[in-house]
């Protein structure tokens, strides 16, 4: 059976614990509810930090203290940090970088969310893509529209990035794209056209996590990606109870699908990363 990476995204930018008391935003917090999700199966942490108030940070020391306490605690575990713009200057977005986690999410070009503009300037892309080349981190690439994989296939082009990127198609934000079985496979082809020597996943947000991620192993995607950040309930009618929880239903669907959940070891190969140290 082949392996299939459970990536947990923890936290996010969006949702508070008014939403679901769950959320992870302190520093000890995310520490150990990304223990949680690694001990039911997950390989794959998408960090994003928080102040206080709970509000979107980029403050790279929070970065720092949550990879140093994931390394600790989840070995060989690949710790991945967002570049997202939500609520962050985008000045500010690449500080962390320093820091050289494995990865780092980078989105290629802007998109419309449910009451702003996601923007990603090309120069702002640059930056980051060069960033992440310098400081030896793989990029996941962000799909939010299909220019977007043309916007990956300009950095290989131009030795911002090597050939093998991972890829992860968003779908189900409100006034982006839609969570559509046949939008899936265009996306697919057309990636497997541009960039043939990319890993791929697929997000499904809120009540399309489960759905898009069963069209994602049904399709041989290399990963599925779960947690509070996109999803916070089980059902309509229960919040989950814990990002473990969540990875726990994710891994079994992997085991529905005639997959094996990898194992760290096998995740950083998937994902052609160095393995642990």
């Amino acid at each position: 059976m082949n392996p299939v990476v459970i990536a947990v995204a923890i936290t996010g930018s969006v949702p508070r614990k008014k939403d679901n008391p769950a959320v992870p935003t302190a520093v000890a917090e995310q520490i150990e509810s990304t223990h949680q999700a690694f001990e039911a199966g997950a390989t794959l942490v998408h960090i994003h930090v928080r102040n206080d108030d709970e509000s979107p940070s980029s403050d790279p020391d929070k970065f720092a203290a949550v990879q140093e306490g994931v390394r600790k605690h989840c070995p060989g575990m690949i710790v991945q940090f967002s570049t997202g713009g939500r609520g962050r200057d985008p000045s500010a977005r690449g500080l962390s970088l320093v820091h050289r986690p494995d990865m780092a999410s980078l989105s290629t070009g802007s998109v419309n969310f449910p009451s702003i503009v996601y923007e990603n300037h090309a120069t702002l892309v640059n930056d980051l893509a060069g960033a992440m080349h310098k400081n030896g981190i793989r990029p996941e690439i962000e799909i939010f529209d299909l220019s977007h994989i043309h916007g990956a296939k300009r950095l290989i082009e131009e030795g911002l990035m090597d050939a093998h990127p991972h890829v992860q198609f968003v779908m189900g934000v409100k006034n982006a794209m839609p969570a559509d079985e046949h939008l899936l496979d265009i996306l697919l082809a057309e990636t497997k056209r541009v960039i043939p020597g990319a890993t791929w996943t697929a997000a499904g947000i809120g009540r399309e996590q489960a759905r898009v991620m069963g069209w994602a192993l049904a399709r041989g995607a290399d990963a599925v990606r779960t947690g509070l950040e996109d999803n916070i309930r089980v059902t309509k009618d229960r919040l989950a109870a814990s990002n473990a929880e969540l990875v726990s239903l994710a891994a079994e669907m992997v085991t529905r699908h005639n997959r094996k959940v990898a194992t760290p070891a096998e995740a950083r190969a998937l994902l052609h990363l160095k393995p642990a140290s």
